[in-house]
């Protein structure tokens, strides 16, 4: 049973691979600079030269050098009457430009956010609130990498 599951997952991988593989931007090439931020900024950098990488869109060489930077901001929140379950809010911000080195101008501005929450645990001295900041960073970094990926263009690259 197991080996039936990883086979369809397998055909799945496939499928969409194929799916992917016959991006319109192949010969476009990107570039990607230096992200600040600490942990967070190798984060998005990781992701997103290993996205830029599998799609074979990647060249330290290149003209256009994509500009990236993420934020997160936590804020607490209530959901129910009695007030029996604390939620941290994590919300996530990306905003990345790839800016055309020939030309001297930006090609392409992608900004947008994504919101999840976790329940709180009583204090802080719990590991399961910090691991679930740690996931909810990493997911939402994922997640907003794959949205700007999918979002370029043929006209993401002529100068506004």
């Amino acid at each position: 049973m197991y080996k039936i599951k990883l086979l369809i997952l397998l055909l799945i991988n496939f499928i969409l691979t194929g799916c992917v593989s016959n991006n319109q931007l192949n010969d476009k090439k990107l570039s990607v600079s230096y992200i600040s931020g600490e942990y967070d900024g190798l984060l998005l950098s990781n992701t997103l030269t290993s996205y830029l990488n599998s799609l074979n869109m990647l060249d330290r060489a290149s003209n256009y050098e994509v500009q990236a930077s993420i934020s997160h901001s936590n804020s607490l929140f209530v959901t129910n009457i009695d007030k029996t379950s604390d939620r941290e809010r994590i919300t996530s911000v990306i905003n990345i430009k790839i800016f055309d080195k020939e030309k001297n101008c930006f090609t392409y501005s992608f900004k947008n956010d994504v919101s999840q929450f976790y329940i709180l645990a009583p204090s802080d001295k719990f590991m399961s609130n910090k691991r679930a900041l740690e996931e909810i960073k990493l997911e939402s970094t994922e997640y907003l990498t794959k949205k700007f990926i999918n979002d370029l263009s043929e006209d993401s690259f002529a100068c506004n």
